[in-house]
């Protein structure tokens, strides 16, 4: 069984995360949508990029989450254990960042990505596998010990 993909934004990434969710949908992926579900401009980026990825790491998912630029997201998202997350440009941004560093949280900015870019980036991220190459695995494995040593779980 596939496992949900859980999807959140702030005010400023609403419209796109409200469209990506609808082609998931299309796509006939589980999607878990963390909110907002509308559009409040004094809701915080941090309170929804902390849902999403504590749901992440709960079901052993993916997420999802979308700001203006996706940096605030992916700034917060990098601060809890079991997450990697990384802000995606273009498609080549996406497949690396799944393949190099087996990101399990895509971060996407509405400024800054097009709706039909952002539809190829998503698509890209999904689709790609973590590379095997004993390069990245060497990289991932000492990041995992970085987590480990600096994060405590609970």
């Amino acid at each position: 069984m596939q496992r949900p993909i859980i999807i959140g934004s702030d005010h400023a990434g609403l419209r796109l995360k409200t469209e990506l969710a609808r082609y998931l949908s299309s796509k006939k992926y589980e999607i878990a949508d963390m909110g907002p579900y509308e559009y409040v401009e004094t809701d915080d980026y941090p309170d929804y990029a902390l849902r999403v990825c504590e749901e992440v790491v709960r079901k052993n998912s993916r997420g999802i989450l979308i700001c203006s630029t996706g940096q605030g997201m992916d700034r917060v998202a990098n601060k809890i254990y079991g997450i990697r997350a990384s802000v995606a440009w273009d498609e080549l941004s996406a497949r690396i960042a799944k393949e190099h560093g087996d990101v399990n949280v895509l971060c996407l900015g509405q400024m800054t990505t097009s709706y039909p870019t952002a539809k190829r980036i998503l698509d890209i991220w999904l689709r790609s596998p973590r590379s095997s190459a004993a390069r990245h695995a060497r990289r991932r494995r000492k990041i995992g010990r970085i987590e480990r040593s600096y994060f405590k779980r609970g």
